[in-house]
């Protein structure tokens, strides 16, 4: 590949070619997890989600636009998914050193612009204290996408309960998965198991799983089996609409995060 200047693969690009990239060029990464989802849902869940809102989001860039797609951080921190088999978990301080080291070489390549796509919720934490490290280290602007902050579907696609409670394995991450990756999808396993948290809004409690007075939780605290929500609303139709909503919503964070102008007092 001779011209660095479009849309490309960070491993497929030489030295040379990574250090004559636009200055303003963007770096994304996504930052997914390997953990279990239940019996219908694969390990892969949250990587192959956030691969998938990326490409996605790839397909609404401008032509030429100065990006280079970092390899993914396939395994995050997945403490409270250790519980059962298959879950991959880094150390949060592991996780953090991991995402530093990343920023360390965006940093090294000249690049000043990192933005990580996360779908998976135990890394916000450690997303946070890396991308703070890293702007006062390198003076770099990192900005966090998280698809779960995104505005929900303006129809009101779900219930609200369903996107208040169905935190793991619900209708959102099977619908998605029915759309980008159907084989891996048990559709005979497909349950509605219910949400602790359900239990406590009815009892009128602030206390919940996530929201203002929030605790923290292991995965069989929301329900025995480790996942909750409505997997019978994730339907493939529905996932087709949540990617293409998202990937718009995180195309939109890469063309703004390439016009924005960093603070030239703390570029190194």
């Amino acid at each position: 590949m001779s011209d660095p200047t479009a849309c490309t693969r960070w491993q497929d690009l030489t030295s040379r070619q990574l250090s004559s990239l636009p200055r303003n060029s963007v770096a994304v990464m996504v930052v997914g997890a390997i953990e279990q989802h239940g019996a219908h849902l694969p390990l892969s869940t949250d990587l192959d989600i956030g691969e998938g809102l990326l490409a996605e989001a790839l397909t609404k860039l401008p032509e030429r636009f100065p990006l280079v797609i970092l390899p993914p951080m396939a395994v995050g921190a997945s403490d409270e998914h250790l519980s059962f088999p298959g879950t991959l978990s880094l150390s949060p301080e592991l996780a953090i050193a991991t995402l530093e080291a990343h920023g360390d070489a965006v940093a090294r390549a000249g690049l000043q612009r990192l933005v990580l796509v996360n779908s998976h919720g135990g890394n916000k934490a450690m997303m946070d204290l890396a991308a703070l490290r890293l702007r006062r280290r390198h003076g770099m602007l990192v900005v966090k996408v998280h698809y779960t902050r995104m505005p929900p579907l303006p129809d009101g696609a779900l219930p609200t309960e369903e996107l208040r409670h169905g935190l793991h394995g619900g209708a959102l991450e099977t619908a998605m998965m029915r759309h980008l990756a159907p084989h891996k999808v048990r559709l005979g396993e497909l349950d509605h198991p219910r949400s602790q948290g359900e239990t406590l809004a009815e009892e009128g409690l602030l206390l919940s799983p996530e929201g203002e007075a929030a605790f923290a939780w292991l995965a069989e605290d929301l329900h025995p089996a480790g996942v909750v929500g409505n997997a019978h609303l994730g339907t493939a139709e529905l996932g087709e609409r949540l990617v293409t909503h998202y990937g718009k919503r995180i195309a939109r964070i890469l063309r703004e995060t390439q016009r924005r102008e960093i603070d030239a007092t703390l570029s190194r």
